[in-house]
């Protein structure tokens, strides 16, 4: 026996013996010996799904999932009962914390029911026939699906993926939220937020109108399983005898995220597929609530059903960072800091926060933008060549750069907080961050910060990666930009100046907006005698490409997650290790009270960024030449 599973599972090898261990509610693996494992490895190959757009998959193994799934329920007894003692905690006896979280057995179910209480039957919905394909079923639920994230981001990518063939036939589309509603409300709401960017030929109404009929509507709360059951009833019925693959976006606060991991797991997970759970952050406030949703998520699922999601990962040029530096000799051997000066890295905003200010003041920019979008880039850019494109090997590689990261001093921070700007006269033009709704009067949360990091190791050594985000500034721009070092004895210096760091190449990766690559060369202008300016080498995406093939981010990452594919995604020990890395500055500066200085909306931002930037060996901030 042990050695069939050692041939349905050759991902798991990691113990000499041979035993079966229970992670999870849904985890279950079989470890068969290393010897066995390297002779079956063989056996690893990918399971491409039968429906398009399958080029995205590097680390999928779908049929290996089914076949695990099996295993699954030998263990599901002792998930459940661990599930089952853990809602005892909260009630003074088990059968007392079923009744008031209404979790239905397989005896007291109720019977399903469409969005407006009518009985659901199969026979209602448009279900492609079973012999078209061999294709699981996937449905694919958002929780706090009636929010702005689920309403103008999740749902117009899911219909660009559905528009452009990537999705499986037998897909469905679930939403789950408090407000009272049904069917036909959800799929109105759904509808005020799609658009035809794709075409605006007649198929794109038609696509409209048949992506709207795989959408339902299920009312319920995040602090019960009452709604999970009924969520869990209409999933079987349009799963029918299909396998029942399953993804579960959670577009809920931070506090009821575990809550509501933890009840689908138990209530709502596929018993013949994959279960996914899609987490989205902020992934704490500090190291210590962020380890403790970790080790929430982990009880309740295994690492393996966890996605957290940075969209930001999901740019364009962000997934492009691998290709650019690995598979183009030119710059890998210039990549470290024997020819690089500086990196900045810029994420700066051109509104204010409108509706995100309570948000804002509760996190601040660090929490909200550091911890995640940029320390993400940052070790994706600095790291070293992954063994291979498999998730877990590129992981391993930022998780590296994250635990070399030096931790930034008060000295290597400048904070921000913009104010409102006015005409002459002294009327407002745009409110300050004070003046926004839900925003204290004698709020200190940063608007912006400049940081300087220090990676300790042998290839960025002494080079300072500069960082600078903020809201309400002069322009919108999501920039990576490489100064390189001056040419020693430039023979062109006359023609230069003798300040030649400041004719230095350099090299820019333009995120949004205008997707760009561009190098910048010292080149001779055409004419007699020797004149020389800079010039660009310039990869402007929407001339070289059709702006149309470029996917919004969410498309990207949400098409990754229904395919396996976890490179984009933030792994449990890359999380800690951001952490470690800014909390000990976040600390101090919540104790000392740091008062951030103001700045005028549209300006270029606080003094005190100019002056961290020069404190960094001359350092001056390179996007300011493009204004």
């Amino acid at each position: 026996m042990a050695l069939v599973n050692a041939v349905r599972h050759p991902l798991r090898f990691r113990t000499t013996c041979f035993s079966c261990t229970i992670r999870g509610a849904h985890e279950v693996e079989f470890l068969p010996s290393v010897r066995i494992g390297r002779r079956l490895r063989e056996h690893n190959r990918l399971t491409p799904p039968p429906w398009p757009c399958s080029a995205r998959l590097f680390s999928t193994f779908p049929k290996l999932e089914q076949t695990r799934q099996s295993k699954k329920d030998i263990c599901r007894g002792a998930a459940i009962a661990r599930a089952a003692t853990k809602t005892a905690q909260k009630t003074e006896t088990a059968e007392t914390a079923k009744e008031d979280a209404g979790c239905l057995t397989e005896d007291d179910e109720a019977e399903p029911q469409d969005g407006n209480g009518a009985s659901l039957q199969v026979e209602d919905v448009e279900l492609p026939p079973e012999n078209d394909s061999d294709t699981a079923a996937v449905s694919f639920t958002v929780v706090g699906a009636t929010g702005h994230l689920a309403t103008q981001e999740i749902f117009p990518a899911l219909f660009a993926l559905y528009y452009k063939g990537c999705l499986p036939k037998n897909f469905f589309i679930f939403g789950y939220a408090r407000s009272e509603s049904n069917d036909k409300q959800f799929r109105e709401l759904i509808l005020t937020n799609l658009n035809c960017r794709l075409s605006a030929g007649t198929k794109c109404p038609q696509q409209m109108d048949s992506f709207l009929k795989r959408c339902f509507y299920e009312q319920g709360y995040y602090d019960t399983c009452t709604g999970m059951a009924k969520l869990d009833k209409r999933m079987k019925q349009l799963e029918g005898e299909r396998v029942g693959n399953r993804v579960f976006y959670l577009s809920v606060p931070p506090d009821v995220v575990v809550d509501v991991a933890t009840c689908l797991s138990v209530t709502a997970p596929s018993r013949t597929g994959w279960t996914r759970v899609i987490v989205e952050k902020p992934f704490g406030a500090s190291g210590d609530s962020s380890k403790a949703i970790t080790q929430g998520l982990q009880e309740a699922l295994s690492e393996e059903q966890i996605y957290r999601i940075d969209h930001f990962l999901g740019k364009e040029l962000i997934d492009n960072l691998t290709v650019l530096r690995f598979a183009n000799l030119i710059f890998e051997p210039l990549w470290c800091r024997d020819y690089i000066k500086n990196v900045q890295i810029v994420f700066t905003e051109d509104s204010g926060v409108d509706a995100r200010g309570k948000h804002l003041n509760q996190y601040g920019i660090i929490r909200d933008i550091v911890q995640s979008h940029v320390l993400q880039v940052l070790a994706l850019f600095a790291m070293e060549q992954p063994v291979s494109l498999s998730a877990e090997d590129i992981r391993d590689e930022k998780v590296k750069v994250l635990k070399s990261l030096r931790r930034p001093t008060l000295d290597e921070v400048a904070l921000g907080q913009y104010k409102a700007r006015t005409n002459k006269s002294g009327d407002i033009l745009d409110p300050g961050y004070l003046d926004e709704p839900d925003v204290p009067a004698n709020s200190l949360a940063p608007t912006f910060a400049a940081m300087a990091f220090y990676i300790d190791n042998a290839r960025w050594d002494g080079v300072p990666f500069l960082v600078k985000t903020g809201q309400a500034m002069r322009n919108q721009r999501n920039e990576i930009r490489i100064q390189f070092k001056g040419v020693p004895g430039n023979l062109y210096r006359e023609h230069l100046g003798y300040n030649t760091e400041q004719q230095a190449n350099e090299l820019v990766i333009r995120v949004q907006p205008d997707e760009a690559i561009y190098l910048t060369i010292n080149n001779k202008v055409p004419g007699l005698g020797v004149k020389l300016d800079q010039s660009r080498l310039n990869l402007l995406y929407r001339q070289e490409y059709n702006n149309d093939d470029i996917p919004d981010s969410y498309e990207r990452l949400l098409l990754d997650v229904i395919n396996g594919d976890k490179r984009l995604f933030i792994r449990a020990d890359e999380l800690a290790a951001a952490w470690e890395v800014l909390d000990p500055v976040l600390r101090e500066i919540d104790d000392r009270g740091m008062v951030p200085e103001l700045y005028t909306y549209g300006s270029r931002g606080p003094i005190g960024a100019y002056y961290l930037a020069a404190k960094q060996g001359g350092v001056r901030w390179a996007d300011l030449d493009d204004l």
